[in-house]
């Protein structure tokens, strides 16, 4: 009997009964009543914006994997790194630890279209580049445009501390682009490598991210 056949199945469905156990585990104190009343307290006007929010997201996470693609010249067609980063994303939330457990869903799935371990160990860090990246972008630009938003945590102003950390994550930005402008070496780790990414893929990343890090603020509001 050849294992390897039957490891992959096993572990995605072992990964689906914890995610269970976990929801109903969580679920236990809670309400159906007020599950019920809360739904129905959301107008369908929000209901119709948070799915295409949802939507929204989900196809800037497709853009991650296709960004990360484009990097390491590989090419796959669209349905299917939108079928895989789907599927990538809506079981490593779950589960948790998304970084590694997408890891071992794209290497199963990529290793179908012909990417290597490496390969898929550079798209992953790519793809978490490209998060940690918006997320910096984002933030500085929402602590310079709105610096009184820490108010609420602090309990006091400070607004033009807040100013300057948004500035220096804005400078992180730049540094980042003007590496790539530079074609600084690549990281190496042992026998992996990850190349700095060209300007082209630099803009997609600095496009793409905020759109994903908006749609997902969009569907909490």
């Amino acid at each position: 009997m050849n294992w390897r056949r039957y490891f992959w199945p096993v572990v995605g469905i072992a990964a689906v009964v914890f995610s269970l156990w976990l929801l109903l585990h969580e679920l236990r104190g809670i309400s159906l009543d007020d599950v019920w009343d809360g739904i129905v307290a959301i107008p369908a006007r929000g209901w119709m914006l948070a799915a295409l929010s949802s939507v929204i997201a989900y196809a800037s996470l497709a853009g991650y994997d296709h960004i990360a693609l484009l990097h390491i010249g590989k090419k796959v067609s669209w349905l299917f790194v939108t079928f895989c980063s789907f599927t990538t994303y809506a079981l490593s939330h779950n589960i948790g630890g998304s970084v590694f457990s997408g890891a071992v869903i794209r290497y199963r799935a990529y290793g179908t279209r012909g990417l290597t371990g490496k390969d898929v160990g550079v798209l992953v860090a790519i793809c978490w580049i490209t998060f940690v990246l918006s997320t910096i972008l984002v933030s500085g630009l929402v602590l310079v445009f709105e610096p009184e938003i820490i108010d609420r945590f602090s309990g006091a102003p400070h607004h033009r501390l807040t100013m300057a950390a948004g500035v220096a994550m804005l400078l992180l930005v730049a540094a980042y682009v003007f590496g790539s402008w530079l074609h600084l070496r690549p990281l190496k780790i042992g026998s992996f490598q990850i190349h700095y990414p060209a300007l082209p893929i630099v803009a997609r990343q600095l496009l793409i991210g905020p759109i994903e890090l908006l749609a997902a603020a969009a569907i909490i509001y």
